[in-house]
């Protein structure tokens, strides 16, 4: 018995290693915001807020926003441009214009265009 359940278990875990296997998806790049991501000290009472871009990085069922973890890069990088990327852990690693970056996933959410009649509370048909 224990013998059976060690093998269904090494077989899951085998399904799950290769489930998570790096991909890479396609995807586009729709907008660019600046937001706040910290504060620095000027003094003995003196802050100012930090400021990284975020960008949101749409597929056909989920957008993310993700944001540079270490301020690596100050250029803009284009609106409405293709993507491809891998997601490992919280992290994307992206191609925009053959140059690779890594960026920190903050959120995802579905895409608004993903589901119709799901928004609206629609039951699925039949």
């Amino acid at each position: 018995m224990i013998k059976k359940m060690l093998v269904v278990l090494g077989v899951v875990a085998l399904g799950v290693g290769a489930a998570s296997a790096k991909e890479e998806t396609q995807g586009t790049l729709v907008s660019e915001n600046s937001v706040q991501c910290g504060s620095q000290a000027n003094g003995k009472k003196k802050t100012s807020d930090l400021m990284c871009q975020e960008y949101v990085i749409r597929t056909a069922t989920t957008e993310y926003h993700v944001r540079q973890e270490k301020e690596a890069h100050k250029e803009m990088l284009p609106v409405n441009a293709p993507v491809e990327f891998t997601i490992s852990k919280d992290k994307m690693k992206f191609k925009v214009n053959g140059k690779s970056y890594e960026m920190l996933i903050v959120s995802e959410a579905a895409a608004a265009n993903a589901a119709p009649g799901a928004a609206s509370g629609a039951a699925p048909k039949p």
